[in-house]
């Protein structure tokens, strides 16, 4: 249990404070749609003692590591494995119409970065998988060695926002007529050549952003959360409140596009009073994306890229 007690979840503090006015001293339900090591979760279950919390996973592993961290709960938690884009149907199959409170941490986990074997990490020399549900679907592999030339280009420079994508998608088709990728680290050795040496050394790490592209692509990120928001917006019960914590600005502009949405009013412009049912759906809760202070960026890396933002359903949309 180490590993799990180790954990430390991003922007813990703020989590708490946005959610304690939905689930204080209430029979109140939280869904925890990207559970992880169940960091979030297990502070929420002790700060609300009549809080019942769904926790779902795509990742079997995550699940069965925060059941263990989580059993002290009882019979509060119940986990399910399922990817958050299916909330509605795990909702239907509990008998429950409307939740209290949606979290989403989104992005790879720091346990699926730890384990070699899975392949997220460029840092170390692993199969090329990437899959956060690793007993279906294709793998970084896949990807690398049947993508057309075109496809390949499309992902990096969609999902990686990879400026030298044309060059990185020919250098990889040469390199796997030679032989089929397999191992991280000669994906790596090929992004050292194929990104120009100006470019290392202000730019980051050249296999971050290929590596990001790679890990959306093979588990579907965005497609993903492009269905997952607005289900977890309609699920959520009326005084109840989201918050997503993202880690890169792909993530992060389809959360604000989607709660945006429904934050505004539909009357039509010029009448002179809000049409009853026509009023904003969503209050709010954060000026823009907030970001983590320096302090807790010392302690807990991961949180230097986190974006979050929250919002509580104020009413409902007129039939």
């Amino acid at each position: 249990m180490a590993g799990e007690t180790a954990h430390v979840p991003v922007l813990l503090d703020r989590v708490l404070d946005l959610f304690a006015p939905a689930l204080a001293d209430r029979r109140a339900v939280l869904v925890d749609a990207t559970l992880g090591l169940g960091g979030h979760a297990d502070a929420l279950l002790s700060a609300h003692p009549e809080l019942n919390l769904i926790g779902l996973d795509r990742d079997q592993e995550a699940l069965a590591r925060s059941a263990r961290r989580l059993e002290r709960h009882g019979d509060r938690v119940r986990l399910v494995h399922a990817v958050y884009h299916q909330l509605p149907e795990v909702l239907v199959d509990l008998g429950l119409s409307r939740v209290d409170g949606i979290l989403f941490d989104l992005g790879v986990s720091s346990m699926q970065l730890d384990l070699t074997e899975r392949g997220f990490a460029y840092a170390r020399d692993s199969p090329l998988d990437m899959r956060m549900d690793p007993t279906t679907g294709q793998t970084a592999a896949d990807v690398l060695n049947t993508y057309p030339v075109g496809d390949l280009i499309r992902i990096l420079r969609d999902y990686g926002e990879e400026r030298f994508a044309p060059r990185i998608a020919k250098a990889i088709a040469a390199e796997r007529e030679k032989r089929p990728f397999e191992q991280s680290a000669r994906l790596v050795e090929l992004l050292y050549s194929a990104v120009p040496a100006a470019s290392r050394r202000t730019g980051g790490h050249p296999a971050k952003r290929t590596f990001q592209a790679l890990r959306i692509e093979v588990n579907r990120e965005l497609d993903v959360l492009r269905d997952a928001i607005p289900a977890a917006l309609g699920a959520l019960a009326v005084g109840g409140r989201i918050v997503v914590e993202s880690y890169q600005s792909l993530e992060d502009r389809v959360v604000k596009q989607a709660i945006a949405e429904l934050a505004k009013s539909r009357t039509p412009e010029g009448l002179p009073v809000e049409l009853p049912g026509h009023g904003p759906e969503l209050k709010l809760l954060t000026r823009g994306a907030e970001k983590a202070g320096d302090a807790e960026i010392e302690q807990n890396p991961r949180a230097a890229s986190v974006r979050l933002r929250a919002a509580e359903r104020i009413g409902e949309a007129a039939k």
